[in-house]
């Protein structure tokens, strides 16, 4: 086995500590399939808001209390606590940072009362991010390699690049910067480069100036030894396509050697039919009917009449334009007059929150609607349904379409990024779904007519289920592919 590396996994979400999305899960899965390997990974992500404690079995570092640092001219304190993730076989050392100052209220990025984003935002991640660098000399740990996730964390490899290049225990170590969705980008008003205490060529256009404001995001990807995304398919796109840049290609096209693709993982010990608690019947691929045991309950829930020849089809998503919720919109009176079945849950745009609360009125015998977030509900639907939507406009990585494999529950998605990594056309040889190409509606439909079709042919249908419930989109292969990353960023 190849030399294990010391790795600072930084990250804002984590679940089960915290949660609006993949991050998270990847953030949970990832640095465990790496301790697998032998490697010594450790993540640090904000502590928000009062969690439990005992349940999550969070303590406190004598060491590590009441700590502060410098931001903005003022003194910021904070602590650190640990707590372990734990896996089938694996587990990583958990630090939460705790500051009453910033991460106090319960909201990740948003006010969980007003939806609104926090107003000091800039400030709060800039408070994290020279934290995590600040505490490294009294963790009596010292990484190789520091890997950060997102804008949230982009000011570490310009931290490390300036105000502390001088530091004899800071300035060997590398840092890897992944971009989950480039869509998200951090960025403020050049008021909030001051407050950062980094010297002026940070704010240029080769540092972290993006039309005008201090971009968090763009700083990461200038001043990180190493890029990755979360897709082959993703880091070509937003190198090559203005579409999907979101006005960084040339940044990014700029250091193209430095980037990898890297498909995210699924954590099978936790998505997965045979050994899921949080579904009525479990089953494997041998026990597809025990499928629809979950569908008829699922159905029942939402006061549904059950058909077992009737598809049902799934949508767990963020209700944005991204996800393709524009042509959802747009297709639904249509699809309503098919004989389907559609159950959505997601929380995103108020405009689709309130679109999806008229319809569902409307086709209350056919369709039901959950807005909010509900993990249980999440699993349940992946277990009971016989296809899953997921029309992206861009599509990083996409975890619901692996973890809809698993399930037996057939993909339907568009031909853009982690997706097309992951689903073959059900026309071709090893086909696992159905894509289409042109983000339009009627494009979208005929894909979901096609599946229709082919569903009412149970032998096809059953063969393109066990096609999929048959691969491996485990850790294994992808933290392989990071392990080479971090001896590559090593040896630079």
């Amino acid at each position: 086995m190849a030399k294990g590396f010391n790795v600072l996994f930084v990250t804002s979400e984590v679940f089960p500590y915290s949660k609006t999305g993949g991050l998270a899960d990847v953030s949970n899965s990832l640095p465990q399939a790496l301790n697998s390997l032998g490697n010594d990974v450790r993540i640090i992500s904000p502590k928000y808001g009062q969690l439990d404690e005992r349940r999550l079995q969070i303590h406190e570092i004598k060491r590590l209390k009441e700590l502060k640092i410098d931001v903005n001219g003022k003194d910021a304190k904070f602590s650190i606590k640990s707590s372990f993730i734990h896996g089938k076989n694996t587990k990583a050392q958990m630090y939460l940072l705790e500051s009453n100052d910033y991460f106090k209220n319960k909201g990740i990025y948003q006010n969980s009362k007003t939806k609104k984003d926090f107003s000091n935002n800039d400030e709060r991640y800039l408070f994290f991010c020279k934290a995590v660098i600040e505490i490294l000399e009294i963790l009596q740990w010292k990484p190789d390699v520091i890997h950060c996730n997102d804008w949230q964390t982009g000011l570490i490899p310009a931290f490390i690049k300036t105000i502390y290049k001088n530091n004899p225990y800071l300035n060997d170590i590398k840092t890897v910067f992944t971009i989950h969705n480039l869509a998200y980008q951090g960025n403020f008003p050049k008021t909030s480069f001051e407050k950062t205490g980094m010297p002026d060529s940070v704010l240029t256009e080769k540092g972290g100036l993006h039309f005008g404001q201090f971009s968090y995001l763009k700083t990461g990807l200038n001043y990180a030894d190493k890029i990755s995304t979360v897709s082959q398919k993703y880091s070509e796109e937003i190198r090559t396509n203005k579409e999907y840049g979101c006005g960084l290609e040339d940044v990014l096209n700029g250091r193209k050697k430095d980037i990898m693709g890297i498909l995210n993982g699924i954590d099978y010990s936790i998505w997965n039919p045979t050994v899921d608690k949080l579904i009525p019947y479990r089953y494997t691929y041998q026990e597809v009917p025990l499928k629809y045991e979950n569908k008829r309950e699922l159905l029942e829930k939402y006061k549904i009449e059950y058909d077992e020849d009737i598809p049902l089809i799934g949508v767990i998503s963020r209700l944005v334009d991204q996800k393709g919720f524009d042509l959802i919109e747009k297709i639904i009176p249509q699809l309503m007059k098919e004989d389907v079945k559609l159950i959505i849950l997601g929380i995103g745009e108020e405009k689709y929150h309130k679109f999806l609360k008229k319809i569902e009125k409307k086709y209350s015998s056919k369709l039901a609607v959950h807005i909010g977030f509900d993990e249980e509900l999440a699993h349940h639907i992946e277990a009971a349904s016989d296809m899953f939507l997921m029309p992206s406009k861009y599509e990083p990585c996409g975890l619901n379409q692996m973890y809809s494999l698993k399930y037996g529950t057939v993909p339907i998605v568009r031909n853009t990024g982690g997706l097309s990594d992951t689903i073959i056309d059900y026309r071709k040889p090893k086909g696992n779904g159905f894509l289409f190409d042109k983000y339009d509606p009627n494009d979208l439909m005929k894909a979901i007519k096609s599946a229709l079709v082919l569903f009412k042919d149970k032998n096809k249908w059953n063969k393109l289920v066990r096609e999929g419930m048959s691969l491996d989109f485990s850790w294994k292969v992808s933290a392989q592919k990071y392990m080479k990353l971090y001896k590559e960023v090593s040896s630079k």
